[in-house]
């Protein structure tokens, strides 16, 4: 591949440790592919690869990675492929010598580059001590120095480096998502760090293929309208000189690609109008989406400025221990039932609720009118608890389910036996001085240090909220004409489509019109206030509205709504994968000509 070619075809063949181990190979079959990226990494895997770790130095590390790279590695050495991955994890130097190791095996020729220096949990203490790891949320020092695992994003130029030093594979530590693909396509490009925009678009690129199949049509809340969606083929996104792209998927795989499935993708996790990374700040209010062809969506418009001068720190301590057990209701008053199963449940643990530092209590569903099926007439009772005696919250509690089970509602069963409690970490999202971390770019025996490069520039925490998002406010638009009409009342997945996420504590919920008729309407109506009568629980203060109008997108962050994140929540939908199609499942009164629009 020439580094000055027009266009570089970055292939995902993973958005998560555990997807599809085939994607490797079902890209290769299906496209011409100049270079393969993945994710493999999440804030809960860096706690299981730490885990890992600690019984093994020599682990630490994605190794399901090298399964799916056996499968493809004399390919790629065929067709001068190179592959960019984050799976190195907490060990990249063990990574990369278990790749050359099997390359040797194999009897293939590749050159190996690592990129390290994102782990900086043993600097936590100097630096919690210095006070200058700071709350990414509240802003506040951070005062714990006993962190389990802390890992700087760090962003593409170290990628870039190694691959300019021959690298034909390159593992890198903790980077951002996006920054796989923004190094691959810097380096074929020959883009300078000072191409805010071009870099830009290879943020918003990166971003939508980095999840995999999400983008072909997976989680898509307009699955019905995609076909072959259980084969969805993996995304491929095609990076222009200028920073435009379109991205696709392989011939005859399949899913699809349109304005909607890369819109969802882009949507996902999104805090604010701004999406930092450690190469660039991208305004997501600049990016425009056209279907140019079938399965194919141009990205364009995207602008971009310096970053900022801190780096995100993804940080987890050690917590409790925590265990749930699930009862299954059947039949009528459901309610009644689960009030009494709680009752005899607490009875059997000694000191009752207030025995567990947290409990999450949830009734899952209820039976309908005269049900044609057995499962049409279950309901679920999920408990959860968590604390710091780890035999209570485990047998004790779990055993306490079981044995109310002659003495508790009738039809009392579990879904599992007692189980013993699970030990979890607490996520912790922080920021650090970017000077304060150096990468290293290792290719062979020799190692590059790197400076981050937003080092100079301006200090800002999390994602950009600008002077037109809302936090609990108003909003009036174009649709306010309407309030003197008929109105009806409808699902609201009749009008949007949408896609949710978690981000740390935060969830967030993308919503954009399936026309620009309600486009305008949900821009006037849906105000913060709107949107937290839709989430039980929610209030307007903790809901942040962000105006997207070149996608005909409102994004709705919830702060806190998943406690401190995915590793200790308690919560059934720990993720918020479900929040979406609740809130699109949930009525709201518009105008009845809107209806007619659709």
């Amino acid at each position: 591949m020439s580094s000055r070619q027009k266009v570089v075809r970055i292939g995902s063949m993973s958005g998560f440790l555990g997807d599809r181990l085939s994607a490797g190979v079902e890209l290769l079959e299906s496209a011409e592919i100049d270079i393969l990226t993945g994710d493999w990494l999440a804030e809960l895997t860096m706690t299981i690869l730490e885990r890992q770790r600690r019984k093994d130095s020599t682990r630490g590390y994605a190794n399901l990675f090298l399964t799916q790279l056996e499968q493809i590695l004399g390919t790629c050495a065929d067709r001068g492929i190179r592959i960019v991955s984050n799976a190195g994890g907490l060990n990249p130097p063990g990574c990369a010598d278990a790749i050359e190791q099997m390359a040797q095996r194999l009897g293939v020729s590749m050159t190996v580059g690592h990129v390290n220096g994102d782990d900086i949990a043993d600097r936590v203490p100097e630096m919690v001590a210095d006070g200058v790891l700071l709350d990414a949320d509240t802003g506040e020092p951070i005062t714990s120095d006993s962190a389990l695992v802390a890992n700087a994003y760090l962003g593409g130029w170290p990628i870039v480096n190694c691959l300019e030093r021959g690298a034909d594979i390159v593992v890198t530590g903790r980077v951002t998502d996006a920054a796989l693909t923004v190094g691959a396509a810097a380096w074929a490009h020959g883009w300078a760090q000072s191409d805010w925009d071009r870099l830009a678009g290879a943020v918003v690129a990166g971003h939508v293929v980095e999840c995999g199949a999400q983008a072909t049509g997976g989680n898509f809340s307009g699955f019905a309208e995609v076909a072959g969606i259980e084969t969805a083929g993996f995304p491929i996104a095609e990076i222009r000189a200028d920073g435009s792209s379109v991205i696709t998927k392989g011939e005859g795989t399949g899913g699809a690609v349109t304005v909607d499935t890369v819109t969802a993708q882009l949507l996902y996790e999104i805090q604010g109008r701004e999406y930092l990374n450690p190469d660039v700040v991208t305004d997501l209010r600049s990016v425009r989406l056209d279907q140019v062809g079938r399965d194919r969506v141009e990205i364009s418009g995207t602008t971009g400025r310096a970053p900022t001068s801190s780096l995100k720190v993804s940080m987890a301590y050690p917590g409790s221990f925590r265990n749930a057990m699930t009862l299954v209701i059947t039949g009528r008053d459901p309610e009644a039932k689960a009030e009494l199963a709680e009752r005899a449940v607490w009875s059997r643990v000694p000191g009752g609720r207030d025995a567990f530092d947290d409990i999450n209590v949830s009734l899952l569903g209820r039976p309908v009118e005269d049900p044609p099926s057995f499962g049409a007439a279950i309901s679920m009772l999920r408990i959860a608890v968590a604390g710091d005696d780890e035999k209570l919250v485990g047998r004790g509690f779990s055993s306490a389910v079981v044995e109310t089970g002659l003495s508790s509602y009738p039809g009392f069963f579990t879904t599992t036996p007692p189980t013993p409690a699970v030990a979890y970490a607490v996520y912790q999202p922080a920021l650090v001085p970017a000077d304060l971390v150096t990468a290293y770019a290792t290719v062979g025996e020799d190692t590059v240090e790197m400076a981050p490069v937003g080092a100079s520039a301006t200090v800002s925490t999390g994602d950009s909220v600008g002077d037109d998002d809302e936090v609990g406010g108003g909003a009036t638009g174009s649709s306010a004409g309407r309030s003197e009409a008929p109105t009806v009342s409808v699902a609201l997945g009749d009008l949007v489509h949408a896609r949710s996420g978690d981000k740390g504590g935060n969830a967030n919920v993308g919503l954009w019109a399936k026309n620009d008729a309600v486009h305008d309407w949900l821009e006037g109506h849906m105000t913060a206030e709107r949107f937290a009568e839709l989430v039980p629980g929610t209030t307007p203060d903790r809901v942040t509205r962000v105006p997207l109008p070149n996608l005909n997108a409102v994004n709705f962050v919830i702060r806190g709504h998943l406690g401190r994140g995915v590793s200790s929540s308690l919560a059934f939908d720990a993720q918020a994968k479900g929040l979406a199609e609740y809130v699109l499942a949930r009525h709201v009164s518009v105008p009845a000509d809107l209806l007619e629009e659709r």
